[in-house]
């Protein structure tokens, strides 16, 4: 693209795992460069090494690792030679580094307006009234409202997306020559995320920076790069242009990561799933279901009345999987948290198998809990770190009358069908991938062989080939199983593989239902619309890419 001297030269780097790790480096002999004025996406799954490339550029690897081989030139100067005060006068000043979760990279002690002139002062910049001036204009330039009050503001008052956009206007306060942004957009929902994506393309395309972008959502790639390195188990395995390498890939690494994305094209004919019976009895009916949170008032605060769930109707059989898709705040989770009965309501009747289970103390609606169990977006936080796989999956079968040895055996039985090797048994939860443990949350979710299974965010967290996975185990163990499903998710895309109908909501109601091909394909209602309009490089079918 650029023939001239490139702004980051990677050459060669290498930097070894301390031993006993899984393997010898977490980056071995990797080489690639960025041009000012270009935006190149390292894409790979975790443990790929994006990460530890990206912190050897900034100088923040932690003492254990170290690098042993290899440049990384930036603007004529070899980083790996440099001294730490050297490093600490380039990052922010002349790079700038935007990181994935913003909740936990900003201060919640520090208002947004200090943190943002923090890294104004650590380099002597913009002083006296400059740099509030500064600030706000930072606020102003990344979209954000009202930036006199959210300069006085704490990270916890803001949205996810607000919080990745001061992240964002941190990174730029110094306008850096590079700007290396770690997964930035994974936590957020489709329409914050297409917002967030156009703003760094906005940004790069105005200060003619050059972007390292860290991500393994290949729709993003197509929506930004101009090209791509695709890294695996510390390698890079190929790397081009980005037409090149979505549609032309090389490498069998390459082909299986795009042959495993998920995409609203599968719609189109379908998902390939046997047909429901509409005569057969549901297995769950919603009758105008309404939830509402009051937020405490205060001294200068009024309180609010916020509808979460607002007079939400539908029907699930034996056997169909339901999606439930919007945005973050739309109502979806507290949808299913009341289908469970894990949270109040105000009104609304949930038919399950013939009783109406609303009405029920929770000490009669007990023994019905078990047919309805529900597998967590984050698998790690809802299994237990001091208990077994095997305690983790046979504890409900005991607590519900089953013999210990029973629950045992039906716990290795499970873990062989959600293909998990027999020793994970005896195994702890920290020795697990993030697909594994998703598989554990499944197996203990079957365990009291249920007959309604909620999945809320089930796949977010996961990379795109464990995402596709774990969704079609879950496919199969449903049509094997007939289980009735709901399917809760932002992401459309995954929708559209897994869903025989969706229900989309927005704030708390449902604006549109149908099968997926009618909902994407011919969609109604003006936020299903937004919706599939901000799915990131929907104009790019992978299933057209020569993987085969």
């Amino acid at each position: 693209m650029n023939n001239d001297a490139p702004l980051l030269d990677v050459q060669n780097l290498a930097v070894p795992l301390p031993a006993g790790g899984d393997r010898p480096f977490a980056v071995k002999d990797i080489s690639y460069n960025i041009h000012q004025g270009e935006i190149v996406c390292i894409v790979g799954e975790s443990g790929s090494g994006k990460s530890v490339s990206a912190n050897a550029i900034m100088g923040l690897l932690p003492e254990e690792l170290t690098p042993t081989n290899g440049r990384i030139v930036f603007q004529g100067k070899d980083l790996l030679q440099q001294s730490q005060p050297a490093l600490r006068d380039l990052r922010g000043q002349h790079i700038g580094m935007i990181f994935q979760e913003p909740l936990s990279a900003l201060n919640p002690l520090m208002t947004v307006g200090r943190q943002i002139s923090e890294i104004m002062q650590v380099h002597d910049k913009y002083p006296g009234e400059q740099r509030r001036a500064r600030v706000l204009e930072m606020l102003d330039f990344v979209g954000l409202p009202d930036p006199a009050l959210l300069y006085d503001s704490y990270p916890f008052r803001l949205s996810g997306g607000q919080r990745q956009r001061v992240m964002i206007a941190m990174a730029l306060a110094l306008e850096p020559a590079l700007l290396i942004a770690d997964e930035p957009t994974t936590a957020l929902d489709m329409t914050t995320q297409a917002q967030i994506l156009n703003l760094i393309l906005r940004i790069q395309a105005e200060k003619g920076m050059g972007v390292m972008f860290i991500t393994h959502d290949f729709g993003v790639v197509a929506e930004i790069a101009h090209r791509v390195v695709v890294m695996e188990k510390g390698l890079t395995v190929e790397q081009g242009p980005v037409s090149q390498v979505l549609n032309e890939p090389q490498h069998p690494y390459t082909k299986r990561l795009i042959a495993a994305v998920p995409h609203a094209h599968n719609a189109e004919d379908g998902t390939g799933r046997p047909a429901v019976d509409d005569s057969s009895t549901p297995v769950l009916e919603v009758r105008n279901l309404h939830k509402t949170y009051v937020t405490a008032g205060g001294l200068l605060r009024k309180k609010r009345v916020v509808p979460a769930v607002s007079d939400v109707s539908f029907t699930l059989r034996q056997g169909e999987t339901l999606g439930v898709v919007g945005e973050s705040g739309s109502g979806k989770s507290t949808l299913g948290r009341c289908l469970l009965k894990l949270m109040a309501f105000e009104q609304g009747e949930l038919i399950f198998n013939g009783t109406d289970i609303a009405p029920l103390t929770e000490r009669e609606f007990r023994s019905m809990r078990r047919h309805m169990q529900m597998v967590f977006q984050d698998p790690f936080s809802s299994l237990n770190p001091r208990h077994t796989i095997g305690k983790t999956i046979s504890d409900g079968p005991v607590a519900n009358g089953v013999t210990r040895g029973r629950a045992q055996e039906r716990a290795r039985e499970l873990l062989k069908l959600v293909g998990l090797d027999a020793s994970a048994f005896n195994r702890y939860p920290n020795q697990f991938s993030g697909g594994q443990r998703q598989r554990v949350g499944i197996a203990r979710a079957l365990a009291l062989d249920p007959k309604l299974l909620i999945a809320d965010e089930a796949v977010s967290a996961l990379d795109v080939s464990v995402q596709a996975q774990v969704l079609e185990l879950l496919n199969e163990l449903q049509q094997k199983l007939r289980i009735a499903m709901l399917f809760i998710t932002h992401d459309l895309r995954v929708a559209a593989k897994v869903c025989d109908a969706v229900i989309v909501m927005h704030q708390g109601k449902v604006v549109e239902q149908g099968p997926p091909a009618t909902i994407f394909n011919d969609p109604q209602h003006p936020y299903t619309k937004s919706l599939i309009a901000a799915i990131p490089g929907k104009e790019w079918d992978p299933s057209l890419a020569k993987t085969a």
